[in-house]
């Protein structure tokens, strides 16, 4: 068993139009996971429906709590990329359970985005990591401790 937490984040974002605002809307990862024959026994929590740059402390408290609380050993957490790092370290004193953050630089809804590859790769991530807490996004895994998101780059780097 897979317990995914969704967040929010990029990943879960919808545009109306090329004038309005993005808004968090209901998680994409139950469909997009039926799409792409996904058969691992999982579970889907929407915890939340916030950018990263809005979670506050109580949310990563919530998130952290989640996480504990579940009876799963392999836990996959999508979230915005901005604040990804942060959440890890608050996860960081969790012990026994594979725990993998993932998340995307374009939403899902977007014909070409990163999103069901990440989700995929961090699918894969948490069910052959041992136990610990991983970043997986763009087909590399990092030590959240020793990285950081590179805005100019779009991606995730070792410091």
């Amino acid at each position: 068993m897979i317990d995914i937490f969704t967040t929010g984040g990029t990943i879960d974002k919808v545009y109306f139009d090329a004038l309005s605002e993005y808004q968090i809307g209901a998680t994409a990862l139950p469909d997009m996971l039926q799409e792409n024959n996904v058969f691992v026994t999982h579970r889907v929590t929407q915890l939340m429906r916030k950018d990263s740059l809005e979670l506050t402390d109580a949310d990563r408290a919530a998130i952290h709590d989640a996480v504990v609380a579940s009876d799963a050993d392999k836990i996959l957490v999508t979230h915005g990329t901005d604040t990804m790092v942060d959440t890890a370290c608050v996860l960081s004193d969790v012990t026994g359970k594979t725990i993998v953050l993932t998340g995307s630089m374009q939403p899902a809804s977007l014909r070409v985005s990163d999103a069901q590859f990440n989700v995929g790769f961090a699918l894969a991530a948490t069910q052959t990591l041992p136990h610990g807490i991983y970043i997986a996004m763009n087909g590399e895994v990092f030590d959240p401790a020793t990285t950081k998101k590179d805005r100019a780059a779009h991606r995730f780097v070792s410091k």
